[in-house]
C-alpha cells in the first residue's frame, strides 16, 4: 500500500488540529478570514450576476455583511457559505503544489489588502484585513515555500471545515432570523432548513472530492 500523501495527511493533520482548537485564540483569527471570505463571496456573486458590491463590514464575534445592489438575489444569497467553500477547496488543490504555494499566498495577500481598502468599513475590518494581507505578504516573500504551503493549507481547511458548522449552526441546529438560508426562504418560499440540508450535502460532497483528489 502506498503511504499518504503530503498533499493529503497535511490538511488531515490540520483538520484534527482545527477540530480540537476550534474554540481557542489558535483557531479564531481563521475563522474571521473565512467569514472575510463569506462576505467577498456574496460581493463576487453580485458583481458577476449584473449588481455590485457597496461594502464589507467585519465584528470581533465574527459577525460579518455584505451590502450589494442588483444582481441576481438567488445567486447572491447562496454565495456567501458555499462561496466561502470553494475557496477553500481551491485553496487546498493548489497549495497542495509546493513551488505554488508563496505565489499564491502572496495573490492572496494583495486580493486582502485591496479588498480591504476599497470595501470593508468597519474599524474591526480594516484592522483585520490589513493585518492578514500583511501576514499572507509577509509568508510569500520572507519564509520558506513550505511555511506558505502549510499556511494555505490551513486556510483552506478551515474554510471547508467552518463552512460546514456555519450552515449547520445558523440553519439546522438553532433558526438565525438574519441567515442567509432564512432570506433564500423568503425569496423562494423552501424553509431555511431545506437549504441547510442541501448546503450542508454540497459541502461534504466538495470536501470529498478534494479529498480523493489531494489523495
Amino acid at each position: 500500500m502506498k503511504k499518504p500523501r503530503r498533499r493529503l495527511w497535511l490538511p488531515l493533520l490540520l483538520g484534527l488540529g482545527a477540530i480540537i482548537l476550534w474554540n481557542t485564540f489558535v483557531a479564531y483569527p481563521f475563522r474571521v478570514f473565512v467569514v472575510f471570505l463569506h462576505e467577498i463571496s456574496h460581493g463576487l456573486a453580485a458583481i458577476l450576476s449584473g449588481g455590485e458590491l457597496v461594502s464589507i463590514g467585519l465584528s470581533p464575534n465574527e459577525g460579518g455583511v455584505a451590502v450589494t445592489r442588483g444582481g441576481w438575489r438567488f445567486l447572491v444569497l447562496s454565495a456567501g457559505y458555499l462561496g466561502s467553500l470553494l475557496f477553500g477547496a481551491l485553496f487546498l488543490l493548489l497549495g497542495g503544489r509546493r513551488r505554488w504555494a508563496p505565489g499564491i499566498v502572496g495573490l492572496l495577500g494583495i486580493f486582502t489588502l485591496v479588498v480591504t481598502l476599497v470595501y470593508v468599513r468597519t474599524w474591526f475590518g480594516l484592522l483585520y484585513g490589513l493585518l492578514a494581507a500583511g501576514i499572507f505578504i509577509l509568508f510569500a516573500s520572507k519564509l520558506k515555500a513550505e511555511a506558505s504551503e502549510i499556511l494555505l493549507a490551513a486556510v483552506g481547511v478551515m474554510s471547508c471545515l467552518y463552512a460546514v458548522w456555519d450552515i449547520a449552526s445558523d440553519v439546522l441546529l438553532r433558526s438565525m432570523p438574519m441567515s442567509d438560508a432564512s432570506a433564500l426562504a423568503d425569496l423562494t418560499g423552501v424553509p431555511a432548513v431545506v437549504w441547510g440540508v442541501l448546503w450542508v450535502a454540497a459541502s461534504l460532497g466538495v470536501i470529498f472530492a478534494v479529498l480523493r483528489k489531494l489523495a
